[in-house]
């Protein structure tokens, strides 16, 4: 059976007058983990809010094919609640899917256990980026998409938060932006860098690794 898939169909996207995405082609397979790479300012996180319909391109189309309506996101800023413990963060978005002790143990997975009831402003910019990894993680989703989900971590923690996204994302649609992709040994992900342009022609092309 052919997978579920989301295809950017000769999409172009400007802001004012400077041109961010040009006669842009892609398919996303549901299933699969994709890293989509490229330096600040050439297009990554607009591709991603175009993907998550937070904006329109100015011309071509973004298709989605049924089964693709709830989406879970790690954006760029942390957007967590500062005044909340890490537990009422998480508890904001899920309700009462989980119990306490079951969210103390996911959260002890990534935080500090003498953490977990003090205020996030008190938190680390570390700490907040693995509690905003984890809140999309636990909430249910048809896709996943995380924008730079690792800036701030050591090592040590980012391997921690790309277990829990391998175990939490399997068989999910999966779409990772960031400057370089993630540990190959632990996220298997297809590669795709941009911008390439072709001075032909002016337009924006992939080059995808399998």
């Amino acid at each position: 059976m052919t997978p579920r898939k989301i295809i950017f169909q000769q999409v172009y996207k400007n802001y004012g007058p400077k041109q961010v995405l040009s006669n842009l082609n892609l398919t996303f397979f549901d299933g699969r983990a994709y890293s989509l790479c490229a330096p600040s300012g050439t297009g990554k996180t607009t591709v991603l809010r175009l993907l998550l319909g937070l904006e329109k391109p100015d011309f071509g189309s973004v298709q989605k094919d049924p089964g693709f309506s709830r989406a879970s996101v790690v954006f760029q800023e942390d957007r967590l609640l500062e005044d909340c413990n890490a537990l009422q963060n998480i508890r904001f978005v899920t309700g009462n899917r989980f119990t306490d002790p079951e969210l103390g143990l996911q959260l002890s997975a990534l935080l500090p256990e003498d953490s977990l009831t003090c205020p996030v402003r008190q938190f680390s910019g570390g700490m907040k980026r693995r509690l905003a990894i984890l809140r999309a993680l636990l909430v249910p989703a048809d896709f996943y998409v995380m924008d730079e989900p690792f800036a701030g971590l050591d090592n040590a923690c980012k391997t921690d938060a790309l277990r829990l996204i391998q175990k939490a994302t399997q068989n999910k649609l999966l779409i990772l932006a960031g400057h370089e992709p993630p540990d190959g040994s632990l996220l298997q992900t297809q590669t795709i860098f941009l911008p390439k342009e072709d001075p032909k022609t002016s337009s924006r092309f992939f080059h995808e690794i399998p």
